[in-house]
């Protein structure tokens, strides 16, 4: 259930180290993982470091049970999980519009309704049949991962209700300059955390990845609606929600849970990954307690030949078991070497909306190159956002008072990037970076948590050039 809408008009030590050694040992990592490495690739989605491909280390779960709903748990594909489909060097471009009868193809990250063409699409997309419409495209070729919302055909014409896209080789989660990059309410793509088809019989005990897992409204909180490396939830969370999970919460079992009991392989199978990995929550479903996604077309059936009571039974006991993670002593990456997930990232995004300051017309937000991108001018252009817009209101990444910031610019072209800091009135003016060329930056003291911000884009002359800047925290 993806999110709706905003409002378009404003809106460590030896004793660690071991005791990460020791855990590499306790749970059985993948040794043949961490040799064959192929991260960031249509089989295995993401960077080693992503938090879909770590996992904690000697993890403290919470005591809050996800209670019982109108239907039992599940696992599986369907017709609200998705499919993931591999763009080849072959495939013809495809442009997606909007719905019908609607404003247009929303695009979060821009704030913007337009159409998106995706330069390759596979002739063998089919959209998850029901109203969430879920499908993901990879793109080795530019290494990305395109994420629709209630696709489907109209009039032999693909449109869409939203789009979003991440690096194939990223973190798979958003970033606060980078807010939605999926599909999913909590921002991600619905590749991430999913059993894909070639992982269900590939003779391993476990998955080797974090999994995605949607709760009801009584599972999931309402304050906060979303805590890290999540950065959205549903529009109505807050309001909804009655439950005390926030969405990117990782859901586990713990490590006393005896697997051994479950019949059923395919579940057993999911059991010791939700013991190792996790499974993050991602979503909002109507009436399942929890519901764990499988890729469309990878014959995974918990209930072959009909309703299967031992496998019911062993999801409930499941349910009954499962807990949030409240903290961690450390994580092992995909490679089984120890890693910190990082929070500090890029605060700042070129979003807009802009306004012409001088010069013949504006530059236009490029989502994909995440910059302001000019034509050849005769003269520069310059143009300005007032809006604060540029910072999204990202909960746990929020600039705080007295903490020491740096903005950079990153510019090609002669371009030109300014970043202005004032108080919540307007005045005083607290921070004026000036002028920045590519590579070049300035550090200052966050004055106020509600200081707002002005964007300045500046072109080059003569030639194509972007703008794009990162605004890091650095205490």
């Amino acid at each position: 259930m993806p999110i709706s809408y905003p409002d378009v008009g404003t809106k460590n030590s030896i004793a660690t180290a071991l005791a990460l050694c020791g855990a590499l040992l306790l749970t059985g990592a993948p040794m043949q993982a961490a040799a064959q490495g192929g991260w960031g690739t249509y089989q295995k989605p993401f960077a080693a470091t992503s938090p879909w491909n770590s996992r904690p280390v000697q993890p403290v779960l919470g005591d809050f049970v996800i209670p019982k709903s109108t239907y039992a748990p599940g696992v599986a594909g369907g017709e609200w999980s998705t499919g993931v489909f591999l763009a080849k060097a072959g495939d013809q471009p495809v442009t997606v519009s909007g719905l019908p009868k609607t404003q247009g193809l929303w695009d979060p990250d821009a704030s913007a309704f337009h159409d998106v063409t995706i330069p390759r699409w596979p002739a063998d997309v089919v959209a998850a049949s029901a109203s969430d419409g879920h499908a993901d495209i990879v793109d080795p070729a530019t290494g990305i991962v395109h994420s629709f919302w209630q696709l489907k055909k109209v009039d032999g014409k693909w449109v869409a209700a939203q789009y979003a896209w991440t690096k194939l080789n990223g973190r798979g989660w958003g970033d606060p300059a980078h807010y939605f990059q999926g599909a999913r309410a909590a921002g991600v793509a619905t590749a991430g955390g999913l059993i894909r088809k070639h992982e269900v019989k590939d003779g391993d005990v476990m998955y080797r990845h974090a999994l995605a897992v949607s709760l009801t409204f009584d599972g999931l909180a309402s304050q906060p609606t979303y805590v890290f490396p999540a950065t959205s939830a549903d529009t109505d969370a807050a309001t909804r929600n009655t439950g005390k999970i926030p969405e990117g919460a990782l859901l586990m079992l713990p490590p006393s849970y005896d697997t051994s009991k479950i019949s059923n392989p395919d579940l057993r199978k999911v059991a010791e990954t939700l013991k190792t990995y996790g499974a993050y929550v991602v979503d909002r479903n109507f009436g399942t307690p929890f519901f764990i996604y499988v890729e469309n077309g990878a014959g995974f059936d918990l209930h072959k030949g009909g309703w299967d009571n031992n496998v019911a039974n062993d999801l409930e006991r499941m349910r009954v078991a499962l807990r949030p993670v409240v903290s961690a002593q450390g994580w092992l990456d995909g490679n089984g070497q120890p890693v910190v997930l990082q929070k500090q990232m890029n605060l700042l995004s070129m979003r807009g909306p802009w306004q012409l300051q001088s010069g013949a017309s504006l530059g236009d937000f490029d989502t994909w190159r995440q910059a302001v991108v000019f034509p050849a001018n005769a003269q520069a252009v310059t143009q300005v956002n007032y809006s604060s817009r540029g910072l999204h209101p990202v909960n746990w990444a929020l600039p705080q008072a007295g903490k020491n910031y740096r903005v950079t610019a990153h510019t090609t072209g002669g371009g030109k990037l300014r970043l202005q800091v004032r108080d919540p009135s307007g005045t005083p003016l607290h921070f004026d970076s000036g002028e920045l060329t590519n590579g070049e930056g300035k550090t200052f003291a966050w004055p106020d948590p509600r200081a707002i911000v002005t964007v300045y884009a500046t072109s080059g002359v003569g030639t194509v050039s972007t703008v794009s800047g990162e605004l890091l925290q650095l205490d």
